[in-house]
This record gives C-alpha cells, sequence and structure tokens, in this order.
C-alpha cells in the first residue's frame, strides 16, 4: 500500500500576509513526502555504492520485462544512450508520458527536478504564452520584445515566441528535458536549458491509432493518427486532434467561464527515403485555439494606489479621494489618495474579492491562437563517417489575449493585446565519427518579423480633462502602442568528443552567434478611450489627444557572443558513468516597447544580453538490471540579469544584477519485477541575488534580498504503477502519482500577495484496462485527486495601478478515455 500526507493549502482571504507564516509551515508541510524522497534517496545512493564493486551487464542487454530499457535521446544533435550523455536530461518516451498522466508541456514540471513550466504568462492573458524556468533561470515576459530563457524546439526547430510554446502532446514520439545552459549546440535564449518535442514518425505499414476521452467539465477531447505508406520509399502520417473543456472560473457579470478549453490540431508528415543513404522529411502543424481568457482572479488592491482612488471617486465610493488639485474649490473628494475599506461595489478594495474560482470583472476578455508551420529535413550519409544534415523551416504565429487585469467592475486597467509574427530557419550540420573521434559542426541562420499591437485602458494619466471625464461618468484614456520589431541572428558552431582511453573521453565546443535586432513603433495616448486606432498610424509627434511620441525609424542594435561546453566523462563500469561538465549561454538584448511617456530625445531604451555559466558534476548509474540512478550537482553564475526597473507606472528591463545558483538533481527509475515499476525524482535549489545596480531614474522592483521568481526550493515526485492479468487476455494498471513543489514567487518582485506562500502537493490516480489481443484500452483517471487549492500564476502592479490578480489550479477532475490500435 502506497500511503502520502496531503498537505494544507491556505485559502484565507488574500490581503492576509502569507509568506509571514510560510517559512515554518512550509518546512513542517514537507514532513512525509519529502522525508520519504531523501530517505529513498540516502538508501538507492548506498544501494549503488555497494553494487559499484559488482559486475552489471551492458545496458542494451537490458530489455527484458520488468528490466530496465535502453533510452535513446539527442542532447547533443546525435543520437546516443541518455545513460551515456554527459548533460542532465529527463527524457520521456510517448509511452511514458501518458502511462505518468503527463499531456502537455505545462505538466512536464509534475515530473522533472529543476523545471517550472506555465501558461498564462504575465500581462499576455493568453492561455497558450509559456513562461519556461529551468534551475531558477527563464523570463516572465511574453512580448515579442523579450527572449525566452528556455528554448522550446519541435522536430529540431525554435520556436521564437512564447505563445503556443504551451501545446498538448497528441501525436509526439518523445520529450527531453535539458537542465542547464546548452549554448554550444542549441544557441541563444537557451541559458536555462532546452525543452526538445519529437513528432511520431510515419510508419512502414499502415495502421494507427485513435483515441477519445470524456470528463468533468464538459470534457471532450478527440485525436487519430493514421500512417498511409505509398510505397516502401514514400512514408505518410496525418493526424487530428480537438479538445473542448468549460472553464473553471466563472464571471459573475455575465456567467463567462474562463480557462475553458477549445483547440483544433492538425499534422501531417512525408518521409521519402529512397536508399540508405538518405531521407527527407517533410513535416507540417497546424494549431487554432479560441478560447474565453485566462482564469484570473482578483486577489488584493492598494488603496492608496491613485488609480485605484480615481475610478473608486468615478464610481461613487462614499468617503473615496483623488490626490489631486480639485476641478473645483472645495470639492470633498479631491485629498490624499484613499479608498475605505467598506463592502461597496463601487470601491477599490479588498471586498472585491470574489473567491479562487470567481471572476468579479466586466471587460471583454478573449485568447486565440492561429500557428502553422513547415519544414523540411534532409539527411546525407556521405560515407561510414561523414553525414550532412539541413534543417529549413518557416513558422507563422498569431495570437490575442485580453485581459480585465483588475477582475473587478471597476475600469483600473484592461489589456487588449494582439500579435502577429512570421519566422524563417535555415541549419546546417556535418557530423563525423569514427574509432578515434567524433564531433558536428554547423551553421545557423534565423530571421523573425514580429508586429505587436497593445491597447490598454486605464485610469490615467491624471490630467483635468481625464478626471472630469470620470468624474461625470465618461471614458478614461488609452494607451496604444504599435511596434514592428526585426530579428536576424547568425551561428557557427562546433562540438568534438574524443575518447582517451576505454573509460575515459574528451568533448569540447564553442559556438559564436550574432544577432542584430531593429525596432520601430508608435506610443499613443488617445482620450477619450474610446476614440478607434488611428489609421493609417501618424508619423510625427503631434500635441494632446495624440502620440506620445513616435520611433520614426527602424533604431537597430547588434548582440553577440562566443558561447562554449566542454565536459570529460568516466566510466567506473560498463553500467556506471561519471562526469564534469562546463557550459556557457547567453540571452539576447533587445529594445523595451511599454511606455507612456516620451523618453529622451525619442530613443527607445535597449537592454543587453544575459549570461549564464554552470558547472555540473554526475553519475549515471544501472546500478542493478531494474535500478538506475541519474545524479546531479551544479552551480551557475548568472550575469547582467534583465531586470524590471519602474518608470512611474511602467516596466522596463534594464541590465541591472547577477545571481548565483546551487543545487542538485536526483532521478530513479526501479522496477522490482514485471508487473511493479516505481520511478521518481528530486531537486534542491539555492539562489542569491549577488548584486542589483541602481538605473536613474527608475525604481528597482528587486533586492538581494529577493529570490528569483518561479525557483521554489524544494521539489520531488514519486510514482507507481502495478499491473495484473485479468483472466486470459486482460492487464488491469493502477497508478498513482505524486508531485511536490516548494513555495515560490511568481514575480522577481516577490510580491506576497501573488506568492505561493505553501507548499503543494499534487496527486493524480488511474486505472487501465488493457485488452492484450484486440489493441484497445479503457483508462479512468483523476486529477488533483486531493482537491489542492493553489496558486498556478500571479501578476501585480500595487504602487501606482493597484491591482494584484491569480490563477489557481483547475479543482478536482475526472477523464475516462477509450483507445485503439489499429
Amino acid at each position: 500500500m502506497l500511503f502520502f500526507t496531503t498537505l494544507s493549502t491556505n485559502t484565507s482571504h488574500p490581503r492576509q500576509s502569507k509568506l509571514a507564516k510560510s517559512a515554518e509551515s512550509s518546512k513542517h508541510s514537507f514532513n512525509v513526502f519529502n522525508t520519504s524522497v531523501i530517505a529513498a534517496s540516502i538508501g538507492f545512493a548506498c544501494m549503488a555504492n555497494t553494487a559499484f564493486a559488482q559486475e552489471v551487464e551492458p545496458s542494451e542487454e537490458i530489455l527484458t520485462d520488468g528490466q530496465l530499457e535502453v533510452i535513446t535521446v539527442n542532447a547533443r544533435r546525435r543520437q546516443e544512450s541518455l545513460q551515456d550523455t554527459p548533460i542532465a536530461v529527463s527524457a520521456f518516451s510517448a509511452k511514458e508520458l501518458e502511462r505518468r498522466g503527463i499531456e502537455s508541456t505545462q505538466d512536464l514540471d509534475r515530473v522533472t527536478p529543476s523545471l517550472q513550466f506555465a501558461t498564462s504568462g504575465q500581462l499576455s492573458g493568453n492561455n497558450s504564452a509559456a513562461v519556461v524556468f529551468i534551475r531558477g533561470i527563464g523570463q516572465l515576459d511574453p512580448t515579442s520584445s523579450v527572449d525566452p530563457g528556455v528554448g522550446i524546439y519541435v522536430d529540431d526547430v525554435y520556436m521564437g515566441r512564447s505563445a503556443g510554446g504551451a501545446m498538448d502532446f497528441k501525436d509526439i514520439a518523445s520529450v527531453e528535458v535539458l537542465r542547464g545552459p546548452q549554448g554550444t549546440l542549441f544557441g541563444r535564449n537557451t541559458i536555462g536549458g532546452a525543452v526538445l518535442v519529437r513528432s511520431a514518425d510515419p510508419s512502414d505499414d499502415f495502421g494507427g491509432k485513435a483515441r477519445v476521452r470524456i470528463g468533468e467539465d464538459n470534457l471532450k477531447e478527440g485525436f487519430v493518427a493514421v500512417d498511409l505508406p505509398i510505397s516502401d520509399e514514400l512514408l505518410t502520417r496525418f493526424s487530428a486532434g480537438m479538445r473542448k473543456r468549460d472553464g473553471y472560473v466563472t464571471r459573475e457579470f455575465d456567467g463567462q467561464d474562463l480557462g475553458n478549453d477549445d483547440t483544433y490540431t492538425l499534422n501531417g508528415t512525408v518521409l521519402y527515403q529512397p536508399s540508405d543513404k538518405f531521407k527527407m522529411t517533410i513535416r507540417g502543424d497546424f494549431t487554432e485555439e479560441d478560447e474565453n481568457g485566462s482564469p484570473f482572479v482578483f486577489a488584493g488592491v492598494n488603496e492608496s494606489a491613485p488609480v485605484a482612488a480615481i475610478v473608486s471617486v468615478a464610481a461613487g465610493c462614499p468617503g473615496a479621494t483623488i490626490p489631486f488639485a480639485p476641478l473645483v474649490p472645495g470639492d470633498p473628494r479631491f485629498g490624499a489618495p484613499n479608498v475605505p475599506n467598506i463592502d461597496d461595489p463601487r470601491c477599490a478594495n479588498d471586498f472585491q474579492y470574489k473567491g479562487e474560482y470567481t471572476n468579479g470583472g466586466n471587460a471583454p476578455v478573449e485568447s486565440t491562437l492561429t500557428a502553422w508551420g513547415l519544414s523540411a529535413a534532409l539527411e546525407w550519409e556521405l560515407n561510414k563517417q561523414f553525414i550532412v544534415k539541413s534543417i529549413s523551416a518557416y513558422r507563422s504565429t498569431e495570437w490575442t489575449g485580453i485581459r480585465d487585469a483588475d477582475n473587478t467592475q471597476l475600469e483600473l486597467i484592461t489589456t487588449d493585446v494582439a500579435s502577429d509574427s512570421e519566422q524563417f530557419s535555415q541549419e546546417f550540420q556535418v557530423l563525423f565519427e569514427s574509432d578515434k573521434v567524433s564531433g558536428i559542426t554547423g551553421l545557423y541562420y534565423f530571421d523573425e518579423s514580429s508586429d505587436d499591437r497593445l491597447s490598454i485602458f486605464l485610469g490615467f494619466p491624471p490630467s483635468p480633462p481625464v478626471i472630469g471625464s470620470l468624474l461625470n461618468g465618461g471614458p478614461a484614456t488609452r494607451d496604444l502602442q504599435v511596434i514592428h520589431l526585426e530579428t536576424e541572428s547568425y551561428a557557427i558552431f562546433s562540438e568534438w568528443a574524443y575518447p582517451l582511453s576505454d573509460d575515459l573521453s574528451f568533448s569540447a565546443g564553442l559556438r559564436y552567434t550574432e544577432d542584430d535586432k531593429r525596432f520601430q513603433g508608435t506610443i499613443m495616448n488617445l482620450f477619450p478611450s474610446t476614440a478607434p486606432d488611428p489609421s493609417p498610424l501618424p508619423t510625427l509627434a503631434t500635441s494632446e489627444g495624440g502620440p506620445l511620441f513616435i520611433f520614426d525609424e527602424l533604431f537597430s542594435d547588434t548582440y553577440s557572443a562566443t558561447t562554449g561546453s566542454a565536459s570529460v566523462r568516466y566510466k567506473l563500469q560498463d553500467n556506471i558513468n561519471t562526469y564534469l561538465s562546463y557550459s556557457s549561454s547567453f540571452k539576447s538584448g533587445g529594445f523595451n516597447s511599454r511606455y507612456n511617456a516620451p523618453t529622451p530625445d525619442n530613443l527607445p531604451i535597449s537592454f543587453g544580453e544575459e549570461e549564464v555559466s554552470s558547472w555540473e558534476v554526475g553519475i549515471k548509474a544501472d546500478v542493478t538490471k531494474n535500478l538506475r540512478i541519474n545524479a546531479a550537482a551544479f552551480m551557475s553564475e548568472y550575469k547582467d540579469i534583465q531586470l524590471i526597473f519602474r518608470q512611474g507606472v511602467v516596466p522596463l528591463l534594464f541590465n541591472a544584477g547577477s545571481a548565483s545558483i546551487d543545487g542538485f538533481e536526483l532521478e530513479f527509475t526501479y522496477i522490482p519485477s514485471g508487473n511493479l515499476m516505481i520511478e521518481g525524482g528530486f531537486s534542491y535549489l539555492n539562489d542569491k541575488i549577488d548584486s542589483v545596480t541602481d538605473i536613474d531614474g527608475a525604481a528597482a522592483t528587486i533586492t538581494p534580498d529577493n529570490s528569483l521568481p518561479l525557483t521554489p526550493e524544494l521539489q520531488g515526485n514519486i510514482g507507481a504503477s502495478y499491473a495484473v492479468e485479468v483472466g486470459n487476455n486482460y492487464e488491469l494498471t493502477t497508478r498513482i502519482d505524486v508531485s511536490y513543489t516548494d513555495s515560490q514567487y511568481f514575480d522577481s518582485s516577490n510580491t506576497e500577495i501573488v506568492a505561493q506562500s505553501d507548499a503543494v502537493t499534487y496527486v493524480t490516480a488511474s486505472m487501465k484496462l488493457d485488452n492484450l489481443v484486440g489493441y484497445w484500452d479503457v483508462t479512468l483517471g483523476i486529477n488533483n485527486l486531493t482537491d489542492e487549492r493553489f496558486l498556478e500564476q500571479g501578476n501585480a502592479s500595487l504602487a501606482t495601478l493597484g491591482y494584484a490578480e491569480v490563477i489557481y489550479a483547475r479543482p478536482r477532475n475526472w477523464f475516462l478515455s477509450f483507445s485503439t490500435e489499429f
């Protein structure tokens, strides 16, 4: 019997200080689950130490029932055994993901150490926007002007935008999570690591698979994939999927459900292989999402913030005052900014809180995505030593996100974001392999063009016309930002591995990258807010009621870096490898795109690149035929961090910080018998902000006492499955998975009101009945079995705008699926 402890979750009023009491409760809540993980880790380590003196057969032979399988990865851009790769990698096949209940990228952090994968990025309001952190490094801002800190690759193609990075796993072959900088073989914007998704290839025979699923909240899901071989040389595979589900947050204003699913996908692959020496793979994909909006809810308000006071007075809140000179002498509504804490819907205060799954907003909300891509991968085997590869790809991504940021019926702030981006990439690789040396050399080119439109409705700035309009029940103002960005990136890279002896090998590589970025934009403040967008946009700044300023030419800047890696791998025994590695990477700089006041000389404010260097030591051991333990310890130096500073209400990025991060990670698989499997992982992260540099005219949102966002100190997971035969033709598998995530912050400011202050234990369970003759199965599962109430995302701007918002996880929900292969 498997025992686990459910951790309590604070569901008190959102304005109560959570982190003040979390330190002790988090340590206490850690109790059973993490103590068990640590004890298991120590136990496995002792077993490993004892087993090191034993002879273990080569892993290629460990393939029988109840024993470990050989896992092949592409973490170094060539196929090799996971156990031989001197990199911390979590690798999952499609069957393993299905077994562990991992249905999308955002589920990966339940089974991967040091990974946090969230959706609905800050300020985007889009359900497909990915916020990914590995080992404390990533990027919160989903806008086109800022690059991700963790690279997402689909079939060796880099996805330049965070929108679309949160995806369902429909027709895939494998997923790999590479932890630590990947600056040599994967290049720019992989300072935290990389996530590699690989699609399923066509089969030689006609066949396929299909799945239907129903469940809680009117869940309806369907998927089908078909292999259609045209000839022995030409193979094809096509798949289609859909997913619909009601949202779990209800808007009190109109009953609209937020956080719903409404997604359609199409995929196709053509594989042409006329000989053993040449192969061409062409892939295409299409995704469309049309959803109601991100499931944010009210988390709190700063009653002394100017905007909160303005909208409260405008709504008629008794006793509220505006912090500006009165339009009419003696008007009692003017004075120090204040909103009384009374239960009145006209007042912007904590009584606007409606609950964890009720939204109090009234502005239009939506989340849409239309994305499609084409890629062609060509591979020539010139001889037994040389292989040449070419990867060409084009991708188009359009998305919108409209959110009522204050989540009340008052008009503090509403954001309306639309983005349209296109990217083209070309990569050439030459792979060499001989008995004495192996390596890869390549050239990479990336070209992207993005057009963003951001419209922000808010009760600001506080000019007399705006205040007068609001007090008379009229509209406020609207900031309109129309931005055009272009990026060209060039890189050359090479990495080589040298066996120094039968047990000792050395590898090293370098990459040079140069990014050219261009920026142009129009920044306007429209009054009244109901005024339409000017068409065409003006090209010269005008007086009040027109543009604040115009970036009327393409401003450009160049960012470059030389990054590298080196590793030494030593084989203690046939199935026990140790390694020491060094790696570095950089995240490109760019131009800030959010403004609400003219900049000096009407010049855009740029920021430079970030850099990360990391040392890592690890061991990968198939201790016995049924026990595998992989562990790594690392320390990283994080320099020139792109930190958010505020100029007024506007968040701007500056290179103004440094940090150090170190930690330990462990993963294990144990198969004591043919019908029982136990697997899990654990990570410990220790982050420290070493310095924050002052920026003239801007206020820092972070101090050396802060923690990095999305960097929980402790994280762990453990799962077990047990299979029994039922009759002659059936097998019943019971599965339970438990993941633990320590308390964490969702912003670099460490805003307590939007932090997950309690540790979270998340449990999933399932029972699967397999028909071993008819090739079908039925699965009944439950997600969030213990109905934990915890935060998945948070965002706040309390100083001036005065709002705070959070997203809670979906409550406990069940599903029933039927799958078949043909």
